[in-house]
């Protein structure tokens, strides 16, 4: 978490699983937004997961957020499946780590 002293502008929330890493959440509030703090929360991400062994980050977003499609994708994830769950229509996203 990136923060200053009386308002926190960023956040990430993963963990791991048995045979990946799951990132659980990223936001970036809207006033910090375009100044390079998504990009340094998903590189922690990516760098806790290979430290914890893992060769792969999955998440999950709302088909309706096509900027975070378009978001993950350019971080190098790669779409794996849409299916309604909990009555949400999820878009289901992995990168491979190398």
């Amino acid at each position: 978490m990136i923060a200053d002293a009386m308002n926190i502008f960023s956040v990430v929330v993963g963990y791991p699983t048995s045979d990946h890493y799951f990132l659980e959440n990223v936001a970036v509030n809207a006033a910090y937004q375009g100044h390079g703090f998504g990009r340094v929360l998903m590189a922690f991400v990516e760098q806790s997961a290979r430290m914890d062994g893992f060769h792969e980050i999955r998440l999950y977003t709302n088909e309706l957020m096509t900027e975070n499609l378009a978001y993950y994708g350019k971080l190098g994830f790669e779409e794996v499946d849409r299916r309604v769950e909990n009555g949400f229509r999820r878009v289901f996203m992995r990168k491979v780590l190398s």
